[in-house]
Parts: structure tokens; sequence; C-alpha cells
């Protein structure tokens, strides 16, 4: 009850801190308003999908195609006549969905892997050691591609890739998306894992820990009850951090077509109009651009004020 009360009165905290600044200020509101843009895309999707509906920014017309910036378009439109702010607003869903779920996937694995490791050691501690430097000396891109070019283009089995099929439905995603969440994920819980086995060594020692020892709690349950919320002013540092990561690759995978197929997305936006910026026409790979810079630098500028919050050392 006292680590609920403790873990609680650490959000209340920092959420108020965050406040006082108007810069982490700004940063958290554009960030609150494109997680709630995500979940009422996903209301919108399931109401367009159950009436069998056209999301409106997929609706167009060639006759509008190519039109640039206007009061009626305010960044115009795209090759089908598509409004270009509708998709890059849409795209922002896509973007955060992304990051959520990837880091999401990142961060259970990290903590959990790096908690069990620094409280057994011995084999147990060689054994995760053995496993995140073997991923952290995969090359991460090429193996977030990689697994999405097995996905996207058909080369998985038959019952593997309804596998896939069954878990991108559960999420409302692609199946090349859901491999990108599954990619990003599996290869961005390095760093976090070494930092909290590092902090776990240090935890298991301290006196609350051997308490529970000696009062016969099992090793799970100091785990989860002592060690790890303990350690969650990392976790919550390290998850802003992969979130912008995942964003960004995220786009880097869709403009190389292993990503989104018929989602909105920035990555895609940028690939289909590199090609006509000779042509003068800017507003789409602008449009992507723009977006994806401001959500990105709040982020790392939010991550950066989490730090100078959490962080003890700093603190210091």
């Amino acid at each position: 009850m006292q680590v609920k009360l403790e873990q609680k009165s650490l959000l209340i905290s920092t959420f108020k801190q965050l406040l006082s600044q108007k810069g982490s200020a700004i940063c958290l509101f554009i960030l609150a308003m494109a997680v709630a843009l995500t979940f009422t895309q996903e209301i919108y999707l399931f109401y367009c999908n159950t009436y069998n509906l056209t999301p409106i920014y997929e609706e167009g017309n060639m006759v509008n195609s190519f039109q640039p910036p206007s009061a009626e378009h305010w960044f115009g439109t795209d090759y089908r006549g598509r409004d270009v702010l509708l998709r890059a607003i849409a795209g922002t869903a896509t973007a955060v969905k992304v990051g959520l779920i990837a880091s999401l996937i990142a961060a259970v694995i990290g903590v959990l892997l790096g908690a069990i490791a620094g409280y057994y050691g011995g084999i147990v501690d060689d054994v995760v050691v053995w496993i995140y430097s073997t991923f952290a000396a995969m090359p991460t891109l090429l193996f977030i591609l990689s697994f999405s070019l097995l996905v996207s283009k058909g080369f998985l089995s038959g019952s593997l890739y309804d596998f896939f099929c069954g878990c991108a439905k559960l999420f409302n995603t692609e199946p090349a998306m859901f491999a990108v969440y599954l990619g990003i994920g599996l290869t961005g819980w390095v760093s976090l894992c070494r930092v909290v086995r590092a902090e776990t060594m240090k935890l298991r020692k301290t006196a609350y820990a051997e308490a529970a020892v000696v009062n016969g709690f099992s090793s799970p349950y100091i785990i989860f009850k002592h060690i790890i919320p303990n350690l969650f002013h990392l976790v919550i540092i390290y998850f802003s951090m992969r979130f912008a990561y995942a964003i960004m690759t995220e786009v880097i995978v869709s403009y190389l077509g292993l990503g989104a197929q018929s989602s909105p997305s920035w990555g895609v936006m940028i690939s289909d109009g590199q090609m006509r910026l000779w042509r003068g026409i800017y507003w789409e790979v602008g449009a992507a651009t723009l977006f994806m810079f401001v959500l990105v630098l709040c982020v790392n500028l939010l991550s950066d004020y989490l730090r100078d919050i959490l962080d003890p050392k700093l603190k210091r």
C-alpha cells in the first residue's frame, strides 16, 4: 500500500513540475492532443468499418489533384485529390500508435529481464547478458526492415501469416505495421535492460528488500512489489526516449514501402511526394515533415524535462 502511495505521489509531483514550466507544459499539451487524436481516430475507424464508410482523409477527387495550399485546403491536395492536412493529422495517429505499442513492448521486456537478471544473478544473469549482448550486436534498422519484409511481401508460411493477421486485427492495423511494432519493440529494450539490471543489483541489498526476504516473501513478490516500483522513474524516462525513436523508425520503414500500406503515414506521404518536388509540388512532403518535426521535438524535449525531474543524479 505504501509503495502504491509513493508511486501516486511521484506521478502527481512529476505532473505538477511539468506544468509549472512553460516549455514542458506546451510539449505535454501537444503530446496529450496527439494521444487524444489517436484514440479518437481508432473510434472513428471502427465506426467507418462498421458502416462500410470511407474515412474522410481517404476521400478525394482526381479533378482536384495537386491543388496548392488555399483557404479550402490549407496544405493542398495530393495526387488523388485528397486533403493533405487531413492525411497529415491522420498520420499523427499512426505515429503515436506505433510509439505507444512499440515502446510498451520494449519497456516490458527490458524491465522484466533486467530485474530478473539483477535480482537472481549467477546463471540467470549470464543468460540475460548473453541475450541482450546478442541483440545489441544486431543492426537494428536492418532487423526491423527484414522482419517487416517477411510479413508484407508474403514470405511467411500460411499458419504464421494467419497468426500475424489475427494479431494485426486485434490491434486494428495491417500485418506489416504489426511487424513494425514487434520489430521496434524487440530491438529497443537493451539499454533499459542494462540500466534496470544495474539498479536491481543495488536495490536487492537495501534494507527493505532484505527485510522482505527475512519475512519469507517469494522472489517474484519482492521483484514486483519492492524492486520494480522503485525503478519506475527509469521506465518513464526510457519509455519517452523510445517513443520518439519508434516514430522516426516507422516513418523510415513506411518510406521504404515496408510499413504502412493503406494506413495514413508520414513516411508514405514523403515517399509519394518526393518525386514531384522538382515540379514545385512541395506541400505533401512539407506537411508530413512539419508534423513529424513538431511531434518528435515535443517528445524529445519532454523526455529531457522528465530526466531532469526524475533522475536522482541530476537532482544532486
